[in-house]
């Protein structure tokens, strides 16, 4: 950590309850985000039978999803730059009540389809802004914990769906599934209402007064002074806030680390366990509807549980060995799983080696690149154009995202499982060159010193 942070983070004292209530509201996006994804893998089987879907069409339903995100990320970052943190978060929980209630009451599956993409959208507008938000409130020794909480309550939203699937697959109740969505949607909607504008958002539109306000909720007067300090001198560079400045020679690096990194968030495989575990546990033997979703719920437990041990140890240890652990293991279990779908001799334990694979990968991606992608978005981009930013890396995630989940099923057929898993396998390769040679070291920084020179990686 460069000298003149390390002081600067000394001499911040903050009221740490302020700041854990503001990341737990935030982070309620983050369960609705999981709960909106994660409920596909159980009703999709029971949609499937309702109305009589073919394989893309399944596809369909559950990709759709992803391209409301992609949308709402381009509009979710220009929002939030122009009116502000909250106010986005407050527009994302209207879209999640008019979604969790126009699906279950959807007679058929262009209706669901709808019903799926304005999820999608409010997704698209959580996902863009709360890690945002968090990170603009966060001191610099506690950021990667406080915006790990997105992520511990995106995968607690995934696990709550697979629990809530595996309750209701004996009525295949596949309507209250969904609807279920709706409770925690209002009360998000209505914490939301209760929270502060983000002080560096204030000051970046000319109201100092305000944010010096809001700082002083949460900071001493010492911390307050060099806050302002390094927003005031951030904002003297004069970047253009467009979303052409993207392209510009200041934020250009923060762009190819933030896109790049969580295009391959996605491309490693993970949301294929996420919308397709049933189906996968069927294809190693698990011919049980409720018991492949029962496999599925407990890969969603450990992502939540492994979730934790980014929570304590991401500020401590910092991002990049937690990623060079996180995607090593995550490499070798897909390796694994595709060596034990290429040996026909396991027989009737091809369904426990599976969960096994599945189980170790999730943990290790659980603590390495789930929390870490959104830290490293919130982080690289400069202030004016942050929203923008995360907007960008946001729809490089939902691409890559949407591609993997309609292709998966069609790779499947057309490669087999085993090829289907080397290549996920392979993009793990990938990723640890990436990390090795592009990420940087951003534990303990100031945003405002990583923005301005976020290339270089620290090894």
């Amino acid at each position: 950590m460069p000298v003149s942070d390390s002081i600067a983070a000394s001499q911040i004292q903050v009221n740490r309850g302020f700041l854990w209530r503001v990341s737990f509201i935030a982070g309620l996006g983050g369960i609705l985000y999981g709960y909106d994804m994660g409920i596909i893998a159980a009703a999709l089987i029971f949609v499937r039978q309702s109305f009589g879907l073919s394989t893309q069409m399944q596809e369909m339903v559950v990709s759709i999803v992803l391209v409301g995100a992609m949308l709402g990320a381009i509009i979710g970052g220009s929002i939030a730059d122009r009116i502000g943190r909250r106010s986005t978060l407050l527009w994302g929980g209207g879209l999640f009540i008019f979604g969790s209630v126009l699906a279950p009451l959807s007679p058929n599956v262009l209706t669901l389809i709808v019903a799926r993409a304005i999820l999608g959208l409010a997704i698209g507008f959580t996902s863009v802004t709360a890690p945002v938000y968090v990170s603009e409130l966060a001191p610099p020794q506690s950021r990667g914990g406080l915006i790990s909480l997105y992520q511990f309550a995106l995968t607690l939203g995934i696990a709550l769906a697979d629990l809530v699937g595996y309750w209701l697959a004996g009525e295949q109740a596949w309507r209250l599934m969904f609807g279920i969505g709706a409770v925690p949607a209002a009360l998000f909607l209505l914490l939301v209402l209760t929270l502060p504008e983000s002080p560096r958002w204030l000051f970046a539109q000319n109201r100092a007064t305000e944010a010096q306000v809001v700082l002083t909720t949460y900071t001493n007067e010492a911390g307050s002074r060099l806050l302002l300090d390094d927003i005031h001198t951030a904002l003297e560079a004069k970047i253009d806030r467009r979303w052409s400045a993207l392209w510009s020679p200041a934020a250009r690096g923060a762009l190819f680390i933030a896109v790049g990194f969580t295009v391959l968030q996605q491309v490693t495989g993970i949301n294929t366990i996420i919308y397709y575990g049933p189906q996968i546990f069927a294809l190693a033997g698990i011919t049980s509807n409720k018991n492949a979703i029962f496999a599925t719920l407990i890969v969603a437990v450990t992502n939540m549980l492994a979730t934790v041990i980014a929570l304590f140890l991401v500020d401590r240890i910092g991002r990049k060995p937690l990623l060079y652990i996180g995607v090593s293991g995550m490499t070798v279990s897909l390796f694994m799983l595709a060596i034990a779908f290429h040996q026909v001799a396991f027989g009737s334990s091809l369904g426990m080696i599976a969960t096994v694979c599945l189980v170790v990968y999730i943990a290790c991606f659980a603590f390495s690149m789930g929390p870490i992608a959104w830290i490293l978005v919130s982080e690289v981009f400069p202030l004016q154009i942050r929203g923008r930013g995360v907007a960008a890396a946001t729809l490089g995630s939902g691409a890559s995202n949407f591609l993997v989940s309609l292709t998966f099923l069609s790779l499947i057929k057309a490669a087999g499982n085993v090829f289907t898993f080397v290549i996920y396998g392979g993009f793990c390769i990938v990723t640890l060159l990436f990390v090795r040679f592009i990420v940087p070291e951003t534990k303990g920084r100031e945003l405002e010193s990583i923005s301005a020179k976020p290339s270089v990686a620290v090894n």
